[in-house]
């Protein structure tokens, strides 16, 4: 008596029909056919028993809240824990969502107008975006506002970095800057000022005078926002 056909619960991509894996969908109907979870399994490459790359897909994304912006703040070792992800494939999945990262992260052209915070926030959002650290840039202006320089100045831990006024100055005469703009984030989420936020502001400002500069705004970001000195009246 013939056996019955015995089907697997998950079923390997190169069992599909090949209008259905993602490698062959992606050439057949283009890139924009993908769903989320079909780009990741290209990267995943494979996955493991009974369990395939766009199951691996499905569950990552599902622990991230289908949020890339989430998942790109993960590192390899917390992608490690998760059954079916090695060293190697959390690599791959690291070094593609920062590549993301890095394309959206681009800084404002030399000779760019500066008009207002938002431009500001707009071009640098991505640097900063889901760091857990702090860290500090400087954007140096000409005399018509346009952008001579962006230089990153520091960084540091979660809740604080340090800057160094003297190298802030000194890259400020090197380019003969005659205005700055300085931004740094909050990690916590906070947009609002700190106190120590305030006190460094006004010392830069203070200072900048004395050498015919001005300090034209501090901008600081959050991953839903920014705070502005200059929107606030606070300069």
């Amino acid at each position: 008596m013939k056996k019955p056909h015995v089907y697997q619960q998950q079923a390997s991509i190169k069992m599909w029909a090949e209008d259905d894996r993602p490698r062959e969908k992606l050439l057949l109907k283009g890139k924009a056919s993908l769903s989320d979870a079909e780009l990741l399994a290209i990267l995943i490459g494979s996955g493991y028993k009974n369990k395939s790359a766009l199951d691996l897909a499905k569950e990552l994304l599902m622990s991230y809240q289908q949020n890339w912006h989430l998942l790109a703040k993960t590192s390899v070792h917390e992608l490690t824990q998760i059954k079916g992800f090695g060293p190697a494939k959390a690599i791959q999945i690291i070094a593609a969502l920062e590549i993301g990262k890095r394309r959206e992260a681009s800084f404002i052209p030399t000779k760019t107008k500066v008009r207002n915070s938002k431009m500001i926030y707009d071009h640098l959002k991505h640097r900063f975006y889901g760091l857990p650290h702090e860290e500090f840039y400087v954007i140096y202006l000409n005399f018509a506002n346009e952008i001579i320089d962006t230089v990153q100045l520091s960084k540091g831990g979660m809740t604080s970095t340090v800057v160094d006024g003297k190298i802030l100055f000194h890259h400020a005469l090197n380019c003969q800057a005659t205005g700055f703009i300085v931004t740094h984030n909050h990690p916590s989420g906070n947009r609002f000022a700190s106190e120590s936020d305030k006190n460094l502001t006004y010392n830069l400002r203070d200072f900048a005078k004395l050498v015919d500069m001005q300090l034209l705004d501090h901008v600081i970001f959050t991953d839903n926002g920014y705070f502005s000195f200059a929107d606030e009246g606070l300069l």
